[in-house]
This record gives structure tokens, sequence and C-alpha cells, in this order.
């Protein structure tokens, strides 16, 4: 785990660099492709499954050295054939994963996030889902592990398979000649965020698109059908919690309300977006039919707003940079506590930005409770031995924050925009 996060004190800041340089681009070029709290709601989507990932909140039901060690059948040489054949294992299994996500029903809860976005940039790429509390890749990675690919391999390529399906989330880059035969570009991946009936589920690779044209999910992107991109069923939120848990809540809802008893059991496996006829009809649900003319989720936020939004993204972050640099260093608790402090401060910023009553309560108690919290006589000498200037920090972080809640005001009420 302590790899993973030293990795992640390079990507974090890399990725941010070129979010912050494609916004610049877009704005020189007069085609600004980022609004202010999506991009906000992007990039602590990104901080919510560092956090989930690095405190290893995950239930593993077979792990692939299991598997290695049942099933394997060869002893390949350890030479570079073997971390190309490991690359495209794992590319293969992403792209059944992939399409698991976007056909079943109970899968897409762990997905949707990715394509919540009615923007499509580089932060989009940062969505990654926290609801994944199943882990299953391994069973993917069957032939992988017949064949005999070492774990190490695996765990190393793993999360660079994942950092290189980044640079196409961007609509600044055109179609790329021949290499739209080899890979998937950015004009590829526009197409699978696209909610267009010719473009939704399609181009499910991650790296070789060649899978798409085999398995038949290949669509080139129209010159004459532009993308239009989110969910058919719209989020309609900043916060990253609710729209990683929206669908699941909406699937346990339509399960407990439905009369059919066998559709409790199989509306989780039937087809995503499907639901039981007595509950659709007493229980409707706003669905995109004219994707043209969608009007997309934005608030009306002032100055104020967007100012204490930056200072919380800010502060956020600083406890973030802490929690990776020092994480071989805290204890589980310390790990548990400050990654709890990350995930409620993120819940209760972005329930401000989307205009709640309740949220500026709950950023009260969420405030004054870590104060009482951290400034324990016992928590003081155990986090002042070890850093005084994390410890100085939430102090003052969560000071202001609280004294802040006392003069602005939330967003104004929550408005639909057409585009």
């Amino acid at each position: 785990m302590e790899a993973y996060t030293n990795a992640l004190l390079i990507a974090i800041p890399s990725f941010s660099f070129l979010v912050l340089l494609e916004i610049t681009y877009g704005h020189l070029k007069g085609f600004q492709t980022y609004t202010f709290t999506d991009t906000l709601t992007s990039m602590t989507s990104g901080i919510t499954q560092t956090i989930k990932n690095s405190l290893g909140l995950i239930v593993v039901l077979i792990s692939y050295p299991f598997l290695l060690e049942k099933i394997s059948i060869f002893s390949l040489p350890n030479n570079y054939w073997i971390w190309i054949t490991a690359f495209i294992c794992i590319d293969f299994a992403q792209y059944w994963i992939h399409r698991l996500k976007h056909t079943i029903n109970i899968f897409w809860n762990i997905h949707v996030i990715h394509h919540s976005s009615e923007e499509f940039n580089l932060a989009c790429a940062l969505r990654q889902s926290i609801s994944n509390l199943i882990g299953f890749t391994a069973l993917f990675l069957i032939p992988a592990a017949i064949i005999g690919i070492p774990y190490k391999l695996i765990s190393i390529l793993t999360p660079l398979h994942l950092f290189a399906q980044f640079w196409y989330h961007t609509r600044h880059i055109g179609k790329l000649g021949f290499l739209e035969y080899f890979i998937v570009t950015p004009s590829q991946h526009r197409v699978h965020h696209a909610i267009n009936p010719e473009y939704i589920d399609k181009n499910l690779s991650a790296i070789f698109c060649i899978w798409d044209r085999i398995f038949g999910t290949f669509q080139e992107e129209l010159d004459d059908v532009e993308p239009v991109y989110g969910v058919l069923k719209p989020v309609q939120t900043w916060n990253p919690f609710w729209i990683n848990f929206q669908h699941l809540w909406r699937l346990t809802k339509d399960a407990f309300h439905t009369k059919d008893w066998k559709a409790k059991f199989y509306i989780w496996f039937k087809p995503t977006g499907w639901r039981p006829e007595d509950v659709k009809e007493k229980y409707p649900i706003q669905i995109i039919t004219d994707v043209y003319s969608r009007e997309k989720y934005v608030t009306k936020e002032k100055i104020e707003n967007k100012l204490w939004a930056i200072f919380q993204f800010i502060g956020i972050n600083f406890l973030l940079y802490y929690f990776l640099t020092f994480f071989s260093d805290l204890s589980p608790i310390n790990r548990l506590e400050i990654g709890a402090i990350i995930m409620t401060s993120i819940f209760g910023f972005t329930s401000v930005m989307d205009g709640l009553k309740w949220s500026k309560s709950f950023e009260f108690l969420r405030c004054s409770s870590a104060l009482i919290y951290f400034t324990l006589p016992y928590k003081w000498d155990l986090y002042e031995s070890s850093s005084q200037i994390f410890l100085y920090f939430i102090v003052i972080y969560l000071s202001l924050t609280l004294i802040s809640l006392f003069f602005i005001s939330l967003p104004e009420k929550l408005m639909y925009a057409k585009g």
C-alpha cells in the first residue's frame, strides 16, 4: 500500500497540472470545456477514491495470487515479452469488466460516477468509484493466471494501465489517423461518454480498441452527430457520495416497492436501467429522451461561494498530501481519522455547493466536533509529537470554516440551463 500512496504523490500533481493546462488552453482558444463546480466535483471524486483505496476498504472475493497458485500451467521467462503479455491480459480483462458495468444493473452503480459529468474534459477521468466495495477483478484475469503471469507484474502494471487512460478525456484533440485502428483515442472515448442513441454503450476498450472491433462494440465519432455527455438519468448533484450510491439507492427502493417477488431478486441482474413495470408507473424517474434538448444541472453561485469552495478544496488537498506523504508513519487509527476528516469535508462542502438547506448545519456540526476531538489533550500530544504542522493546520482550517458559516450564503436555488 505504501508503494501505491507514493505513486499517487507523483500522479496527483501531474494530473492536476494537466487539468490546469487544459483549462488554460481552452481559455486561450475560446473553447472552454470546464465549469467551476463540475470541475470541483470531478477533482474531489478522485480524492474520495484515493482515500478509499489507500485505506483498503474492499472485500476481495478471490485474489489473483490464489488463482495463480491453483491454475497456472506455464512458467514464462522474465523478459520484455512477459510484460507486454501481462499488459494485454489486463487490457482484455478491463474490456469485459467495463462491458459488465454497462450491461448489468448492479454493476452500473460502480461506474455511473465516471459518466456523471455533463462536461467532458481531463478532470472527468478522475471521477472514479468508491462504491466498488467487492473486488472481483481477478476472475477476469484467469487467462493471465493460466499462462503464469506473476502477481508482481499485475500489481505494477494495473495502476499504470489506469493512469494511461487519463489523456484521452479531452475535446481538444481530433481524430488521430491510423492510430484510430489500434488504440483508444480522444475521439473514440468522446463517443463512449456520449448519451446519443448512436453512441451509448459503445467503445468500451481501455487502451487497445481492437477489443471493441472484435466484439462488436466499436463506434466511430460521426461528423454530423456531436456527442452529448452525461447519463440518461441525470445525477443532479455536485456531491460525489450521492453520485456513487444514487443508482444503488434507486435499485433498493424499486426492489422494496415492487409487488413482484421475483423482480425483487432479479432487478439487480437485469440490463442496466431495467425497472419492474409496477414501480415504473408509480414512481417515475426523470430520463432524458431527447439528448439535444436536455438541460444541464447548474447552481447559481456568488463570488463568495466560489472563494469558499476554493478554500475548502485547498484545505482538503493539504490534508490529502499529509495523508499520503506520512502514510507509512501513521497508525491505522490515524489513517482512519484523517481519511474520515477528508471524506466528511468533501461531503459537507459539496452539499453546500448544491445549496441544500441542511448543509450549513452539517458543516457546523462537522467542524465543531472535529475541533473538539483534535484538541483533546491526548490527541494534541499524539499529533504534536509527530507533526505540529498538521495539527495547527487542521485547527486553523476547521476554525476558519466554522467562522465562515456565519457569513456565507448558500448558492441560489437549483437551476437548469439549456445546452
